[in-house]
């Protein structure tokens, strides 16, 4: 069964926390996965764990400026496009943000719409060996990585059983497709780590579940993303 398509990853790095959360939900808005770091420490701190495919981000900051973290991301071969905002849109300062490193430059103000044709121009021109990030599925304030096998929330990691890790890769790999209880009593029953916890009968992967939905449901008694298909096994639907 095909795997669930890529959510392009956006880090968004503005200190004026308005334009930051408006910015965040206007490009989630249009499809895109956001994470918002509110300087360039707290970039860099993302940018050590988490992989991206685009940066927007802001010249005019305190602490260290968007062209220093530019100029220094492209100094370690970090190859992730990046966009830069500034409000100060002279030749010039054009210029020095193009090299420093920067794939374009979009001076303040800007209507939305034509910052989301840039960043889509810029996907679309960047190799697919660099904007190939990993693959994300985003569950409400959930994400998981499909490529690590990873469950987050914001910045911190939601801690997974070897059996709910052996589940959210068999439903991550169908989302959006049923799975049925036999399948899934099948697959972990492959994996030897998942296997031992609690064996993987009838029972023992109702209770899996069970335990797997208060880790990602707002309301476990009302599954939203692990849904159960009455007589048919379980689906994940991700946003």
């Amino acid at each position: 069964m095909p795997g669930a398509a890529q959510i392009p990853h956006l880090l968004i790095v503005d200190d004026d926390e308005r334009i930051r959360g408006l910015l965040q939900k206007f490009l989630i808005r249009n499809g895109f996965l956001v994470t918002a770091a509110r300087d360039a420490a707290h970039a860099r701190r993302l940018l050590a764990g988490l992989e991206f495919n685009m940066i927007v981000l802001d010249v005019m900051m305190p602490g260290e400026d968007g062209l220093s973290l530019t100029r220094d991301l492209r100094a370690r071969r970090v190859a992730t496009p990046i966009l830069l905002l500034t409000a100060r849109g002279e030749t010039r300062e054009r210029i020095e943000g193009l090299e420093a490193g920067a794939d374009d430059y979009l001076p303040k103000p800007f209507e939305p719409k034509e910052l989301l044709l840039r960043i889509n121009a810029i996907l679309r021109r960047v190799p697919s060996e660099v904007q190939a990030g990993p693959k994300y599925l985003t569950l409400g304030p959930l994400r998981y990585d499909q490529d690590r096998g990873e469950l987050w929330q914001g910045e911190s990691p939601v801690r997974l059983t070897a059996t709910e890790m052996a589940l959210m890769r068999i439903f991550a790999a169908h989302a959006g497709e049923v799975v049925s209880r036999a399948d899934l009593i099948d697959e972990l029953g492959r994996d030897r780590q998942a296997a031992t916890e609690e064996g993987a009968g009838d029972r023992a992967v109702d209770v899996q579940i069970t335990r797997l939905r208060r880790k990602i449901e707002p309301d476990p008694r009302e599954p939203r993303y692990l849904q159960t298909v009455r007589g048919l096994g379980y689906m994940l639907a991700p946003d």
